[in-house]
C-alpha cells in the first residue's frame, strides 16, 4: 500500500500546511523536532505543597499522551522511534516550566477513544493530543488553551474529485474517522445522509480509504494533508474546512490551579516566542507563518 511509504513522503507536508522528542537534531520533513535544550527549563521551581505541580516537579518526570500517527502533529518518527511534532513541541514547553527537562517526559501514546480514560485514571499527567476543546468534553476533563486552532475536511481518492467536493456531497457515501473523535461526531449529527465507519487511528482510515472500502476521511485538514503527503498521486483534500477545532491540553477536570498553570506556561510561551519557535520546527516547516497564536480561554 502506498500509504506504507508515509515517511518518506512526510517531507511534502510541510509544502502543502498552511493551517520521546528531545533529538539533538532536526529531522525535517514536516513532523520535526527541536533541540533537547531549545526551551527553558525552571531551575528550582516553587509551588504550592499538595498540587499537582509540586508533584510533577518534585517527581522531576511527567507523562504526557500524544498521538502517533499524525505526521506534523505528534507522528512516531520511524527512523528514531522517538514521536515528534507540535504536540511533542508543547509538551516540552509545559514541562519546561515544571523544572523537567525533554528526557524526563514520557510521551505515551494516546488514541481519541481513550483520551479521558487516561486523563481520569492518572495513566497519563496530561493530554496533547489534537485534542479538540468542546463542552461535552469539558463536563469529563479541564482544558488549558487553546494553543492551536484548525478545521475538520475529507481526504479523498482523486478519481472521487468530482462526486466529493466537500460535506454536501456526502450523501450515500461512507465516511471513516477515529472512534471518540470530534469529526466522527460531526459528520453523525450534521451530515446524517453520510454512512460512517470508526476505526481506532486515522492510519487504518486511510488504509480503507485506499483499498476503496471507505470513500472518505475526516478530521482536521492539517492532519489530512500530512496522509495526502504520502500518496499525493491518489490522494487530496478536498473543500474547505466546515468547523472550528480548537485544541487544548487535556487535564483532570476541577484541578484549576494546574489548568491556570499550564495557561501561564503558554501564555508565556506566546510571549517570548517559543510557541513560534515550536510552530516553525514542526507545522511551519515549508515557509509557513505561524501568525498570532490563539488566544486563551481561561475559565
Amino acid at each position: 500500500m502506498r500509504l506504507r511509504t508515509l515517511a518518506a513522503g512526510v517531507a511534502t507536508l510541510a509544502l502543502a500546511l498552511t493551517a520521546c522528542g528531545d533529538s539533538e537534531t532536526d529531522l525535517g520533513g514536516g513532523g520535526g523536532t527541536t533541540d533537547s535544550d531549545a526551551y527553558e527549563v525552571v531551575a528550582d521551581p516553587s509551588f504550592a505543597a499538595g498540587s499537582t505541580m509540586a508533584r510533577l516537579s518534585d517527581a522531576g518526570s511527567i507523562k504526557i499522551g500524544v498521538k502517533f500517527d499524525q505526521p506534523g502533529i505528534g507522528n512516531k518518527n520511524p527512523s528514531t522511534g522517538k514521536p515528534e511534532g507540535f504536540d511533542i513541541e508543547i509538551g516540552k514547553i509545559v514541562a519546561g516550566q515544571l523544572g523537567i527537562a525533554a528526557d524526563k517526559i514520557e510521551f505515551v501514546e494516546t488514541v481519541s477513544k481513550n483520551r479521558e480514560p487516561y486523563i481520569e485514571t492518572g495513566k497519563v499527567d496530561m493530554v496533547i493530543a489534537s485534542y479538540s476543546i468542546t463542552d461535552k468534553r469539558k463536563q469529563i476533563v479541564s482544558f488549558a488553551g487553546p494553543y492551536y486552532v484548525t478545521g475538520q475536511d475529507l481526504l479523498i481518492r482523486k478519481e472521487a474529485a468530482s462526486e466529493i467536493t466537500g460535506p454536501d456531497s456526502l450523501a450515500g457515501k461512507t465516511v471513516c474517522s477515529v472512534t471518540g473523535s470530534t469529526p466522527l461526531a460531526k459528520i453523525e449529527e450534521d451530515y446524517p445522509q453520510a454512512k460512517t465507519e470508526a476505526y481506532g487511528t486515522y492510519t487504518e482510515c486511510v488504509d480503507r480509504l485506499e483499498t476503496k472500502s471507505v470513500d472518505a476521511v475526516t478530521t482536521d485538514g492539517s492532519i489530512l494533508l500530512g496522509y495526502a503527503a504520502g500518496n499525493p498521486e491518489e490522494l487530496q483534500v478536498v473543500g474547505k474546512p466546515f468547523s472550528t477545532e480548537k485544541y487544548g491540553i487535556g487535564l483532570k477536570k476541577d484541578d484549576t490551579a494546574f489548568r491556570g498553570f499550564i495557561n501561564d506556561s503558554l501564555q508565556k510561551a506566546y510571549d517570548n516566542g517559543d510557541w513560534k519557535k515550536a510552530f516553525d520546527a514542526t507545522l511551519g516547516k515549508g515557509g509557513s507563518e505561524a501568525g498570532e497564536p490563539p488566544a486563551l480561554e481561561k475559565y
